[in-house]
């Protein structure tokens, strides 16, 4: 293990697992029990930051399960997904697929963290860019993996070529400090990178290597004029001040000189809660270490019946379940799976939601392009945005 990684074969073969789950499946083989059971991933409790999760790792959830014995059920990647709602149901013998719950958690648990942590920048962005740049936070092996799900949670672009690969898009970036430094300032560094680059790749000025950000962007727009797209403030915290006053200051100077069509891109230690304060001034964020290491969502998988019997432990609610949809106002409500109705109190159609994953081992129905899944995303984050929009009644 050079790199301290496992290979996907260890995963596959279900070596990536706590050892309690091997010596259970041990056990249980040795005293001959093979019962059917039905377990359901579901969030006991949401974070305090948050009210909603994106659900994300269901890929990856098919490529491990493929080929054991099981059906599965769940929320199609991308979903929006709320406490207590069941987002996978397994049924199978407990014994064919125990051993995979340790990475089957893994897989969802930090895929839905990033894509989650996605989702809020995005909807604080809105129309502003939004490009991934944290995978320099986290370990190399992992990076196509946290890019791929901050790109279906809503961000514009990401920075890794591999990342950028796996997603089937172009990676994106702007110029580096070393570049700067290396060729003695802004103005050297941005000749050089237009000269050199193809054109078809934007010409983004960092402006706080040296000297005041207003001057820095001054220089880089007299020395490319029209072909300066950006510019990026990367201002160290101890050097920032009041922000928002050195936007607005580097947003006027541009205009007064003619620059209205250079952008202001802001990166550096930004959250949501940043992007949420300046989007009104910045044209565009970068943000790093924000999604790259966003908090896991914890997802827990029980048992909740047993060769045909409700059944679960202190604290879960025992019962195959789903989660119905009114089609006219919206509300989400978990049933039991066996009693699911045809209304919704208000007199509307529901739908339930989860969704045939996997049947018996075999995967059913054809994987979609990150594109597709971001699109999706992207229509949820607007319908919670409108619905945080509306006063409630009485107000």
């Amino acid at each position: 293990m050079p790199f301290h990684i496992v290979d996907g074969k260890a995963i596959k073969t279900g070596k990536v697992t706590d050892v309690y789950f091997s010596r259970t499946v041990e056990v249980l083989q040795a005293k001959g029990v093979h019962k059917r059971c039905v377990a359901e991933v579901t969030l006991k409790n949401r974070k305090a930051d948050w009210d909603f999760g994106i659900l994300a790792g269901v890929e990856e959830m098919v490529e491990l399960l493929d080929g054991v014995p099981v059906d599965v059920k769940v929320l199609p990647e991308g979903s929006v997904f709320h406490p207590l709602e069941p987002v996978a149901v397994i049924e199978g013998v407990y014994t064919d697929f125990a051993i995979y719950e340790t990475a089957l958690l893994g897989l969802l648990c930090q895929a839905s963290g990033v894509a989650t942590e996605a989702a809020r920048c995005k909807l604080a962005a809105g129309d502003k860019l939004l490009i991934s740049f944290g995978a320099r936070r986290m370990h190399p092996a992992i990076a196509p993996m946290i890019e791929r799900n901050a790109f279906i949670g809503g961000c514009d672009g990401v920075a890794v070529v591999a990342s950028a690969e796996l997603i089937h898009e172009e990676p994106v970036g702007t110029i580096p400090h070393a570049l700067v430094l290396m060729l003695d300032g802004v103005t050297e560094a941005t000749l050089a990178f237009h000269e050199v680059i193809d054109p078809s790749v934007h010409r983004v000025a960092l402006v706080d290597t040296f000297c005041d950000e207003k001057i820095e962007s001054l220089r880089a727009a007299e020395a490319l004029g029209e072909s300066l797209w950006a510019v990026r403030l990367d201002t160290p915290g101890s050097r920032r001040g009041n922000l928002r006053q050195i936007i607005e200051e580097v947003r006027w100077e541009l205009d007064l000189r003619g620059f209205q069509h250079v952008k202001i891109f802001l990166s550096g230690g930004i959250s949501a809660e940043d992007i949420a304060a300046h989007a009104d001034v910045a044209d565009g964020f970068g943000v790093g270490t924000t999604i790259s290491s966003a908090k896991v969502i914890d997802f827990a998988l029980d048992i909740v019946e047993i060769e045909g019997q409700p059944i679960a432990k202190r604290g879960k609610w025992a019962g195959r379940k789903d989660i119905i949809r009114c089609a006219s106002c919206g509300t989400r409500t978990v049933v039991p799976a066996s009693r699911l109705p045809e209304h919704c109190p208000c007199g509307g159609p529901v739908e339930p939601l989860l969704v045939d994953l996997i049947e018996d081992g075999r995967p059913v129905g054809a994987s979609k392009p990150p594109q597709a899944i971001r699109k999706r995303v992207l229509s949820q984050l607007e319908e919670l945005r409108k619905k945080r929009e509306t006063p409630r009644a009485g107000r």
